[in-house]
This record gives structure tokens, C-alpha cells and sequence, in this order.
């Protein structure tokens, strides 16, 4: 329906068109009771008419309504008046992305920056179980101060009367002509081939919009829908790095996992896509950077250097927040969630791995903090729950999690440490070390950590996490690594793999005592599983623990694996220190 300037819907004063789509009117109104600016959408007879399709628009637009993210666009009222449907959103000044498109290539950093925030608003939405399966450039939106929104979740499908199963090739007969090319070329796999799309679709459909902005080019578009659902089935875009553009291979390499053909292969997450876009975008070292230098401040870098000037005053109120009558929540329990491997290459999930494991450790050491256990963590990884949901299950009072990314022998590790009962961030930090101050990285982690959960720290403890770690020879942690990697995994092969990892960590550096407390896990391991008699395995890994300051630097898990071992082998052998002694 067609509405003029001066007509009312309830309180909702029209003003003037905005718009007109398939999914109805766009219009600037009053919102008289308030005495702002909102926009009105009017919803088509034909999805009204329709109870069980108006139903379940209703649900979706209620739960998008309840979301409350920077990087969504705000839902304000659902509601009908004389029989006229209408949607009431925030009103915004701008442009969609594909406008900005139109008119330019973006620069890299740009992208990763809008993407990152898509990302973010994705993330949020997915907590909740909402899809947005029409992820494309017109559903960006990015207002005149630089804020990006994602606009028409569950709003502006190409049917909103289909399920999700039908098949595009039907769905296509349903868009506005000559639309149904721009639509489907931003379409996952598995949508066109009329299966469910969940999260990891989104992350498809935003791998395709980050290819565009990062050429201008389409990653998917044939001459005819039918080519270019076919090229979506079956072809994989231009490699990035044939542009001849100065794009980071970070960005390459995150580019490629969004669009992978099987979404088991993809960013298991929209919150792990942002983590790898935003290290990515950062320029600190592990991506090609400009080397242009700008004579005088830009706009940005001055509202970047306020920023940060608000920040350090309230990280001050907050560590005096006594004076004004309120304390950072007091943590006695807390999990560390699996690290992420930004970096895009599988082979270092390893890494990732490691160092979540090294950081249990750590943490395990300070105090009175319960720390839950690697076995029960690693469960988590690429786990769709929401935080919330994660800690009420591990029964903990907080959680830690970041990502890990690796080039040459720069390590740099993201963490931040999040209030599970709210979910609420309480602090992050990235660090950035060579390989060879892994160790001193991950205890000063743990050391931030520990200063932000007010834990009572016992002498022992607070000795620990101040003394300064050696240097490891990168060989040797790369291959200590690995091992606790193999490990831990469930196969013959892989435990045969874990020995051989341990024993060249110690071939490289035979001071480097994890590796012989990892090495007497394997051996144990590998007799509790019978892949060599206990009579054999046992044995070797009793070695282990009698290297000196085994008890200081070997988990409690690999400690009690040894035990094991001591107690099995030999009944008459002193049991080994508790890991406290």
C-alpha cells in the first residue's frame, strides 16, 4: 500500500518514502510518542494473508528486536493498525556497502574493518539462533559516522514463504527481475543445494562480500542464474593474490576459509571469523603494513589517541573503584576455552592447542582459582553454545578465550577474560613474543589474569608468576607441541607420532623438561590402550619423572598419567611429589 506525508499509523507519523523492495514500503516517520525519527516498512498483504508464514515472521522479528547490537539494526515495534502490518526500526543516515561498491575498490584494512563488524553482529545473533541466510552487500549498511549495521534479519529473504529446504532454482522464480543474479551470487553451497543453512552459511556469504570489497569483483557470477549457482557448487574464485593488490596473506588465507565448499572447512564461528579480522587489521607486525608515514595526525588517529585516553581513566576508576563505592566481581573459578587459530593454516592448530594447554597449567598453579581441566575444555572446541551456557556446564565463574596466530617465529596470542554469568568482558590484552619467549608470554597471561579476578595468591604462587621463564629453543617447543597435540588424540598412530614429537623436543633441547613429562604420557598412554604391552611401555616412560625439575614445569594431568605409570610398574617406587611439593 502506498502512503502519503501527514498520514498516521498509531503514533507513527509518515514523513516521506524512503524506499520500495519486495518485502514492502520504506518509509521516514515520526514516532510522535517519543519525538524521533524511526523508520516504518510495510509488510505486503501477501505475507500477512499467510498466518503460518506471518507467525513465524513475527517470531523472527521479535527475536532480532530482543538482540540490542551496535552492529544490527534495531527493531522498535512490530505491530498492525486498520489492518496494515508494519515493521518500526531506528532510522539511518548513509549508505548501503553496495552503494560505497558502486563507487569504489575498498582498501584491505577497510574491509577487514567492516567485515570484522558484520562479523561481531553475526556472532550475537547466532548466541541466539538466528540466521541471517540473505547476507549481501544491500543488507550492509553503513551510516555517515562510520557505524556498520546489518540490516533484515528474517526481513528481506527473497521469499519469506519458502522454507529453507526449497531449492534456489524454484526460490530464483520468486525475486524482482534481474535481481536474482546479485541475490544467489552471495548464496552458501549448501543453500543451493536446498539444504540448511546455519551459522556457517552467513560465514560463506560474508566471505563472498570481503572478496568483493577486496576487488570489486563478484566471487561468484556467471551470465545466467543457472552458471552461477553451478560456480558456486563447483568453482573456486580468483585467488586474491592475483589482483596484484597489496593484500596481506592473513587476509588471503581468511578470504580462502570463508569460502570453503564444505562448512565443516570454514570459520566454525562468526566470533572466531572477527578475531582473525581484527588481528589481521591490526598491522602489528604478522601482516605487510604500508610503509607510507603521514606528516601530520588523520581524524581517526586523533579520535583513536581520545579513545584511548578514556580507556586508561577508566581502567584507573576501575582499579580505584572503591573510592566510588563498587569492585571488579570477585572469580574463584574459572575455564579456559580452546585458543583459535586465526592464522587459516590447519597445520598450526597445534599451536593453538599447546598453548591452551600450557595456559591451564599456568593458571592451575595460582592460589586458591579453580581452574577446569584441559579434558573437559578441549570439548568446547568449535562449540556453537554461548558463553553463558559453556560456564553453567563447567560450573565456573568465568571463562578465558582468544586466538592464536603465528608468522615465522612471532607468536601473538589475543586473550581476554569474560564474567560468565553476564557475559560481560572484563579484560583483554594481546601479547607478542619470538618463539623462544613462548613461556614468558604465557605466564604473563596467567599474571594478568590473576590480577583481574582479585584471587588470593599464596606466597608460592605469587614467587611463580614473577619469576621469569627461560627461553626455549623454538625446535623444541614446535615439536613439544606437536606432541601434546598427538597426544591427546585417540589413535594408535597418533600416539606412536606423540613419542616421536617428545623425543626430537629433547633431541633439540634435552634441558627442556616438559618434553620428558610428555613423553612418559605418551609411553603411558600407549600401555593403557595396549598398542604395546604395558611391560614394554611402562618401563620407558618411568624415566621421565626423575629429570630434574620435572615437578615444576609438567602439568597435572600428565603428572597423574606418570603416577599411574610409577604405581603400575613398580608397587616399591616412592610415589611421586604432589604437584604443590
Amino acid at each position: 500500500m502506498k502512503l502519503s506525508a501527514g498520514q498516521h499509523l498509531g503514533p507513527y507519523e509518515i514523513l516521506a518514502p524512503l524506499g520500495a523492495g519486495g518485502m514492502g514500503e520504506v518509509y521516514r516517520a515520526r514516532d510522535t510518542r517519543l519525538g524521533r525519527e524511526v523508520a516504518v516498512k510495510i509488510i505486503p498483504d501477501r505475507l500477512s494473508e499467510n498466518p503460518q508464514a506471518f507467525k513465524r515472521f513475527e517470531q523472527e522479528a521479535r527475536a532480532v528486536a530482543a538482540l540490542s547490537h551496535p552492529n544490527i539494526l534495531a527493531i522498535h515495534d512490530f505491530t498492525q493498525v486498520d489492518g496494515t502490518t508494519f515493521v518500526v526500526t531506528e532510522l539511518l543516515r548513509g549508505e548501503s556497502l553496495d552503494q560505497r561498491l558502486a563507487r569504489e575498490t575498498l582498501p584491505w584494512r577497510k574491509a577487514a574493518e567492516i567485515a570484522a563488524a558484520v562479523a561481531d553482529g553475526l556472532s550475537s545473533a547466532h548466541a541466539q539462533g538466528i540466521v541471517h541466510r540473505d547476507l549481501k552487500p544491500a543488507n550492509i549498511f553503513i551510516t555517515t559516522d562510520g557505524q556498520v549495521k546489518i540490516l533484515d534479519f528474517g526481513l528481506a529473504k527473497q521469499n519469506p514463504l519458502a522454507s529453507d529446504s526449497r531449492p534456489f532454482s524454484q526460490a530464483a522464480t520468486d525475486t524482482e527481475p534481474g535481481m536474482v543474479v546479485g541475490t544467489i551470487g552471495y548464496m552458501s553451497p549448501e543453500q543451493v543445494a536446498g539444504q540448511t543453512a546455519d551459522a556457517r552459511s552467513d560465514i560463506f556469504s560474508l566471505g563472498c562480500i570481503l572478496y568483493e570489497m577486496l576487488t570489486g569483483e563478484r566471487a561468484f557470477r556467471g551470465s545466467s542464474a543457472g552458471q552461477t549457482l553451478a560456480a558456486i557448487l563447483r568453482d573456486h574464485p580468483k585467488d586474491l593474490s592475483e589482483y596484484g593488490k597489496n593484500i596481506p596473506p592473513g587476509m588471503i588465507s581468511v578470504s580462502r576459509r570463508c569460502l570453503e565448499k564444505a562448512p565443516d572447512e570454514r570459520f566454525q564461528s562468526a566470533r572466531d571469523l572477527g578475531f582473525a579480522l581484527k588481528e589481521i587489521g591490526s598491522g602489528s607486525g604478522l601482516t605487510p603494513t604500508s610503509n607510507r608515514i603521514r606528516s601530520t595526525p588523520s581524524r581517526k588517529t586523533v579520535l583513536i589517541a581520545i579513545a584511548a585516553a578514556i580507556l586508561i581513566a577508566a581502567v584507573v576508576i576501575v582499579s580505584r573503584g572503591h573510592l566510588f563505592g563498587f569492585n571488579a566481581p570477585r572469580i574463584e573459578s574459572l575455564a579456559v576455552l580452546p585458543l583459535t587459530n586465526v592464522s587459516g593454516d590447519p597445520q598450526q592448530e597445534f599451536l593453538a592447542d599447546g598453548l591452551t594447554e600450557q595456559l591451564i597449567s599456568d593458571l592451575a598453579q595460582v592460589g586458591k582459582l579453580r581452574v577446569t581441566s584441559r579434558t573437559s575444555t578441549m570439548v568446547y572446541k568449535g562449540s556453537k553454545k554461548s558463553l553463558p551456557q559453556i560456564a553453567r556446564e563447567l560450573a565456573v565463574d568465568a571463562v578465558v578465550e582468544g586466538s592464536v596466530i603465528r608468522a615465522g617465529d612471532r607468536v601473538k596470542v589475543t586473550a581476554e577474560l569474560i564474567n560468565a554469568k553476564n557475559d560481560q568482558h572484563l579484560w583483554a590484552q594481546t601479547y607478542e613474543r619470538n618463539v623462544e619467549d613462548v613461556l614468558n608470554l604465557q605466564r604473563d597471561i596467567a599474571r594478568s589474569v590473576a590480577s583481574k579476578i582479585q584471587i588470593e595468591l599464596t606466597p608460592e604462587a605469587s614467587a611463580r608468576l614473577e619469576a621469569q621463564p627461560r627461553r626455549v629453543d623454538p625446535r623444541a617447543y614446535d615439536a613439544f607441541v606437536r606432541g601434546r597435540y598427538y597426544v591427546a588424540r585417540a589413535t594408535a598412530a597418533d600416539r606412536a607420532k606423540a613419542v616421536e614429537q617428545f623425543q626430537q623436543a629433547l633431541d633439540a633441547d634435552p634441558t627442556y623438561a616438559p618434553s620428558y613429562g610428555g613423553l612418559a604420557e605418551a609411553y603411558a598412554q600407549i600401555g593403557y590402550n595396549n598398542d604395546l604391552p604395558p611391560s614394554d611401555s611402562f618401563p620407558k616412560g618411568k624415566a621421565s619423572p626423575a629429570r630434574p625439575s620435572y615437578h615444576d614445569s609438567t602439568t597435572y594431568e600428565v603428572k597423574a598419567s606418570i603416577g599411574v605409570i610409577l604405581v603400575k610398574s613398580d608397587r616399591n617406587v616412592p610415589r611421586p611429589r604432589s604437584p604443590t611439593g
